[in-house]
């Protein structure tokens, strides 16, 4: 006993055929209306043919074998709506309004064998809705609206012989993709149909499809741990193997340094170097210490080195800068021609930004960057191949300024930006970006054109103190901290351009330090106003 490929899809405008069909598989000639057939249906001892009408047909005979339901107004099959044909060995729904396919449709029907849903408005149909179903040989869904299927649909499928999905709109997306991975493990004849959509995919068999070809992977930050302090700056290092987070608290007067417990599976501050209101503390590690700058608004600033390894206490190594750091706002390092360099960007109305170089015992002021311009914060890059400093200030444009190999010269401006607040810079495929935070207006991102700054993209940045590039486990992100509403999260693609995919409640956030323990990666988030926040960086199948 076998049926076409295509089922039965003819039977409309061409009863004939059904009815041939019906004489095939055993039911003999179809009869009058005679005593337990419903108004609207044709009936003999085994099979029943219901044109028209709303609803699925009452008082059929219980031993009934096939039962077709021709341009039946049907909304939703529900749990157990064949429960009084248990019999059943063929149903066809076709021609109708059929939408909805529900949890059990057909538990019962332990003898069905053929299955036709065609020709309808199906749009939606629940996991569980073929179970029970353990002789079915043919199924077709053809000629529905469906989009998708849920995963696990054809589970417990066992004895199906042939399938038939053509004529749906589907969206070849992460929810299809286990559709695909299915196609690809059974033999049986499949009539799988094309995607609908999305635009790379749309024409395309879907058995020509492979389960690389769908972009499933996504990321999201998650809350992990709050501190019960508030921060003002968050720097990663690592030293020996050890990574860690150096915080600076300026309303505690203190740095700490926070670190992985790893019996209790948290982070813990168990370092802490006591100062007056530090709003910087810049971890380095120097021949073979861990050094750290603490840069503080009042109380002199100054250089500590730790004793020993992790755990062990910090012991002061000099005071920074004497008479040239009134305020302090920012610090900054880099490698430069095999020395090391400190930056100090001065915010005071009468301070100087000022280079300082490692010396074997500490830092010494190298050169005077520019003074009385009240300095909020500097950024060490390399353009076009050799180092580079931008050098950022509330009362006029960011300067630019090139490494002559002793010292930095000015090089340029950035126009149109007289109010930027920081610059944070990245690189992405041999282009160098910044990303700058502005008091007033929007955040901007520019991209070096070989002789300056030009903007690519700008973003609604009111009330926000940071914006920040980083990586968190290889995914490359930019991060918009806000005052007074959400922080945002901003994926970077292609040519630098960003595109917003996570909101984060930190309050208050001034900087974001990643860190990583063994394949846990973690996201710090200073806050001004409140406690620290701490975000796990996970991965998430869309497809599973």
């Amino acid at each position: 006993m076998g049926v076409p490929m295509g089922g039965v899809r003819g039977c409309r405008g061409a009863p004939p055929l059904l009815l041939a069909l019906l004489v095939l598989l055993g039911g003999g000639p179809v009869g009058r209306i005679h005593c337990g057939c419903p108004g609207g249906c044709d009936c003999d001892r085994e099979s029943a043919l219901c044109r028209g009408g709303a609803g699925l047909p009452q008082g059929l005979p219980p031993r009934l074998a096939t039962l077709s339901l021709v341009r039946r107004q049907i909304e939703v099959l529900g749990e157990g709506s064949f429960r009084d044909t248990p019999a059943l060995q063929l149903l066809l729904i076709t021609a109708g309004h059929l939408g909805t396919i529900g949890d059990g449709a057909f538990s019962g029907l332990v003898l069905l064998e053929y299955l036709f849903i065609e020709d309808n408005d199906v749009g939606s149909i629940a996991p569980t809705a073929l179970r029970g179903l353990r002789g079915l040989l043919y199924l077709s869904l053809a000629n529905n609206r469906l989009e998708t299927l849920p995963k696990g649909l054809f589970q417990g499928l066992e004895t199906l012989t042939q399938l038939d999905l053509r004529g749906n709109p589907f969206q070849c997306n992460c929810r299809l993709r286990w559709v695909v991975s299915w196609l690809g493990s059974v033999t049986i004849p499949t009539e799988p149909g094309r995607c609908h959509g999305p635009p790379q995919h749309q024409g395309t068999p879907l058995e020509q499809l492979q389960p690389r070809d769908f972009q499933c992977l996504t990321s999201e930050l998650r809350p992990f741990q709050s501190l019960p302090f508030s921060s003002l700056a968050a720097e990663p290092f690592a030293m020996g193997g050890h990574p860690g987070v150096a915080l600076a608290q300026p309303f505690a007067g203190a740095c700490a340094l926070l670190e992985w417990d790893q019996l209790a599976g948290r982070f813990r501050a168990p370092t802490i170097i006591n100062g007056t209101a530090p709003v910087a503390c810049h971890p380095l590690p120097l021949a073979g210490s861990l050094v750290l700058v603490m840069a503080q608004l009042s109380g002199g600033s100054s250089v500590w080195r730790r004793s020993g390894g992790p755990g062990s206490r910090f012991v002061r190594l000099q005071a920074l800068g004497s008479g040239r750091l009134r305020r302090p706002h920012a610090v900054a390092s880099a490698r430069l021609g095999g020395h090391w360099y400190l930056g100090v960007a001065d915010s005071s109305k009468g301070g100087t930004s000022t280079l300082f170089r490692w010396g074997g015992r500490g830092f010494y002021p190298h050169q005077a960057l520019r003074p009385w311009h009240r300095d909020t914060h500097l950024e060490f890059l390399e353009l076009g191949g050799s180092p580079a400093l931008v050098l950022c200030s509330g009362s006029r444009r960011p300067l630019v300024y090139r490494w002559s190999g002793a010292a930095f010269t000015p090089h340029t401006d950035i126009p149109h930006v007289p109010d930027v607040y920081a610059a944070k810079h990245f690189r992405m495929r041999g282009h160098v970006f910044l990303c700058l935070t502005r008091f007033l207006g929007d955040a901007k991102v520019m991209r070096w054109e070989g002789s300056m700054f030009r903007e690519v993209q700008q973003v609604p940045a009111r009330g926000s103190m940071v914006f920040q590039p980083l990586a968190v486990a290889g995914q490359r992100y930019v991060l918009l901290g806000n005052d007074y509403a959400p922080s945002r999260v901003y994926r970077l693609g292609p040519g630098g351009h960003l595109e917003p995919i996570q909101e984060l409640l930190a309050p208050s956030p001034r900087s974001f330090a990643p860190i990583s323990m063994g394949h846990r990666h973690f996201l710090v988030a200073s806050s001004f106003k409140g406690a620290t926040q701490i975000y796990r960086h996970v991965t998430i199948d869309l497809g599973a």
